[in-house]
């Protein structure tokens, strides 16, 4: 889920691989350029609870992860992914029934498959049978303007089944779905297993997490609506100093 700019420039990412070179010249991106991860590196690299050795399993388990997303998020061609093998890859969310890549794009693809509920349409704060991967896309990187970092805090096992913790955080510095800034930082836990075949392609993906717990930290700010008349003249700053 780890937001992003887009980049005219070639340099490389220090944790992404296949942004860039001559496997990439063909590549369809989503918004017509390679994603700039700059910022929230920046955000990774200051908030960040571990620093894995070079060469580790967890900083290899870490980097693949970011990559993995970057492609899911970035990349429209199922022909243009690396990391996963499109023909045999499967997505599942706790527990759910696995899907295809062309089942995960009929919801949405990007955060709504990541955030599927069984609550009923009227307690939704995020509804992903409402959203597009366009609309899913611009609520989460106006409230996360710097992005929504991630760290592997724990690798279980290694190849060829990779079950791993991880965390993810951001800063609330825009609105969300009505909902005011708040500045706090919001962040998720969450356990997830990838298995990878004999070419290291990933072929499945499951992840178990409660979705509450990001959206939670974003309903937290104020909707205008909800403002009763008396805190609004409050706040104003010709109303303060009358009276």
């Amino acid at each position: 889920m780890a937001s992003s700019g887009t980049s005219n420039n070639n340099r490389e990412d220090k944790y992404r691989s296949y942004l860039h070179g001559e496997g990439e010249k063909t590549t369809t991106w989503r918004y017509k350029a390679p994603p700039n991860y700059d910022v929230v590196n920046k955000l990774f690299e200051e908030g960040r609870t571990k620093i894995w050795p070079a060469g580790s399993v967890e900083e290899k388990v870490q980097n693949l992860v970011k990559t993995w997303e970057m492609e899911m998020f970035n990349k429209t061609c199922f022909e243009d992914y690396k990391t996963v093998d499109p023909n045999n890859y499967t997505f599942s969310l706790n527990g759910r029934k696995a899907l295809t890549l062309e089942e995960k794009r009929k919801l949405g693809g990007g955060y709504n498959s990541l955030l599927q509920t069984s609550l009923p349409d009227k307690f939704r704060c995020y509804n992903p049978a409402e959203e597009t991967a366009d609309s899913s896309h611009q609520a989460f990187t106006t409230a996360f303007p710097r992005g929504f970092a991630l760290e592997v805090i724990h690798v279980y096992s290694g190849p060829p089944v990779i079950v791993y913790k991880f965390r993810h955080w951001g800063y609330m510095e825009g609105p969300f779905k009505g909902h005011a800034p708040t500045g706090e930082m919001v962040q998720l836990f969450g356990m997830a297993i990838f298995e990878l075949d004999e070419k290291e392609k990933i072929v499945r993906v499951e992840f178990f997490y409660d979705r509450g717990e990001l959206l939670g930290g974003l309903m937290k700010g104020v909707k205008p609506e909800n403002i009763l008349p008396e805190e609004a003249a409050s706040s104003c700053p010709f109303m303060k100093n009358t009276g």
